[in-house]
């Protein structure tokens, strides 16, 4: 039990080994911190990333997932999201801002993904009026952008250490999007499906490790729902002008539950035994749950 004087809003173990099992964490003074557990008193590396709350951090690049350097990335309230590496003091690697004159709105979420060599990386972040934006961080540019019309809780791919293949979005409203990130057309970007799965936000989204077509969303009416993706017969087709454009393939519903009067903030699966689970609640209870049949679906 370790308190620090900053309430932290966010961690992960992504960007480094198993060995090290370094945490890095987010707090609402801007800092960004990793702190090795064994001896937790002064970080192993600091720095104040940004102006206002970070919202939302990641990691790669540790932990046996994805190639490349052991990176973390951050967004924030200040409409920032910036890529660090504990190699380098002081400095983010990326740094993606609003051009000047342009808005900043809060960046509730961001996520890694495309990390299958040492030179590819995506960066995916979500906002509260609804942008969804793609950075790729190898030309170091937008490569994407699209707008969900709600705010985005969470986004995750099905897998950080593959080529690109499913992303989903989740937002406030109830609704979740998956996109089939393969193929990108060059004006109307990636195929997508949209599910209303409740009233209530849904906060987040992790895909089950050892299948990445099931995913589960939790609620704000303290609901968990387990879903499936279908792809389509054919993933891509050409356009009238011959370019290659995604076919977006179905969701299906395979069970829910509501756990909590309150909403269900976080949620992981373990890698390790699958259909393990553990969520954290606004009622201040963790449950552990297991998922059974997974293998039949």
């Amino acid at each position: 039990k370790i308190e620090k004087a900053k309430p932290i809003k966010c961690g992960t173990f992504g960007a480094t080994s198993l060995q090290q099992r370094y945490l890095a964490t987010g707090d609402f003074g801007g800092n960004l911190n990793v702190w090795n557990l064994e001896a937790p008193e002064i970080p192993v590396y600091s720095v104040k990333g940004h102006k206002e709350i970070i919202n939302s951090i990641d990691g790669v690049g540790g932990l046996g997932i994805g190639e490349g350097a052991p990176e973390i990335v951050t967004g924030s309230r200040d409409g920032t999201v910036k890529v660090w590496d504990p190699r380098q003091k002081d400095t983010p690697v990326a740094n993606m801002e609003p051009v000047q004159g342009e808005s900043k709105r809060d960046c509730w979420t961001v996520a890694f993904g495309n990390a299958y060599n040492q030179e590819e990386r995506v960066v995916c972040a979500g906002y509260d009026n609804g942008d969804i934006k793609l950075f790729d961080l190898k030309t170091m540019s937008l490569r994407w952008e699209t707008n969900i019309k709600n705010g985005v809780c969470s986004v995750e791919f099905d897998r950080k250490d593959i080529n690109m293949n499913k992303l989903v979005a989740t937002s406030l409203e109830g609704k979740f999007h998956v996109f089939d990130m393969r193929t990108q057309h060059p004006t109307k970007g990636f195929a997508s499906v949209s599910e209303k799965a409740q009233k209530s936000t849904i906060w987040q989204v992790r895909h089950l490790p050892q299948n990445r077509d099931i995913f589960m969303t939790s609620g704000g009416a303290g609901s968990l729902h387990l879903w499936k993706y279908e792809y389509p017969a054919q993933r891509s087709k050409k356009d009238s002008e011959g370019a290659e454009m995604g076919v977006a393939g179905s969701v299906s519903l395979l069970q829910n539950v509501t756990l909590s009067t309150q909403p269900i903030s976080s949620l992981d699966w373990s890698p390790d035994k699958k259909g393990l689970c553990v969520c954290g609640a606004f009622d201040q209870t963790v449950r552990v749950l297991i998922v059974t049949k997974l293998n039949k679906v």
